[in-house]
């Protein structure tokens, strides 16, 4: 939400109007007052801050596409253009409007994908797009993820959040194992390992055995020569 210095506050006012009484002039003024349905709230405003830039037709009948011109509109706080039968895809152009606080579109019959550059609406408190034809993902981040669900309601095609359907292309994040999962695998290859170190311990004595017994039996002599110890051997 934007700030502003309430203390040079100036309200729009007709000015000029003279109202004749008998013979004398009286110069006349008056404020001007409006309701606007604003951030889904009806409000009277019995005067108008110069200040509050705010465009209010909804529920006019109006058909086919947004303008794309209202992009120009770069001082606007506030556009309603909800009831109506308005068509075709949300233009672009209102990426453009940087100070908007308010944006309501509900009730219309607009289709296609909520563009993801309205997430450079910074200011941006209110958003309804609700009950039209939309489509795909809803944009992240920034002020976008301070609305609700009931920003989005009744658009079956809508994912991602905050709703709870999800985007066909989003993908869960792997699960960790669980403690008992990750002893298990490590018992498993605590006990794979002792299985290796005990075969090899086998094999090995195995082919130990077997060569000795080769050198014993065939080369008993030289075996007892060169290991013999404390046994003098005799001459022949």
């Amino acid at each position: 939400m934007q700030s502003f210095d309430a203390s040079h506050l100036t309200y729009t006012q007709a000015n000029g109007l003279v109202l004749k009484i008998a013979s004398n002039d009286w110069p006349v003024s008056y404020i001007y007052t409006m309701t606007l349905t604003n951030k889904g709230i009806k409000t009277k405003y019995w005067e108008i801050q110069d200040f509050f830039v705010a465009i209010d037709l909804s529920g006019n009948k109006f058909e086919r596409e947004i303008p794309k011109i209202l992009g120009n509109l770069k001082a606007l706080h506030m556009l309603n253009l909800s009831n109506n039968i308005l068509t075709s895809f949300i233009p672009l152009s209102l990426a453009t409007l940087t100070n908007l606080e308010s944006l309501d579109l509900s009730q219309n019959m607009l289709v296609g994908e909520i563009p993801p550059q309205l997430v450079k609406l910074t200011f941006l408190a209110f958003l309804n797009v609700s009950y039209k034809n939309l489509t795909g993902p809803i944009p992240q981040g920034k002020q976008f993820l301070t609305f609700q669900n009931n920003s989005f309601y009744g658009n079956v095609e809508l994912c991602g959040s905050p709703l709870s359907k999800r985007c066909a292309n989003s993908k869960d994040p792997p699960t960790p194992p669980s403690n008992f999962e990750a002893n298990q695998g490590s018992e498993f290859s605590f006990e794979f390992g002792w299985k290796v170190v005990a075969m090899g311990y086998r094999c090995g004595f195995m082919v130990g055995f077997f060569v000795g017994q080769i050198i014993i039996t065939r080369k008993s002599g030289w075996f007892i020569k060169s290991f013999a110890i404390g046994h003098p051997t005799g001459r022949g």
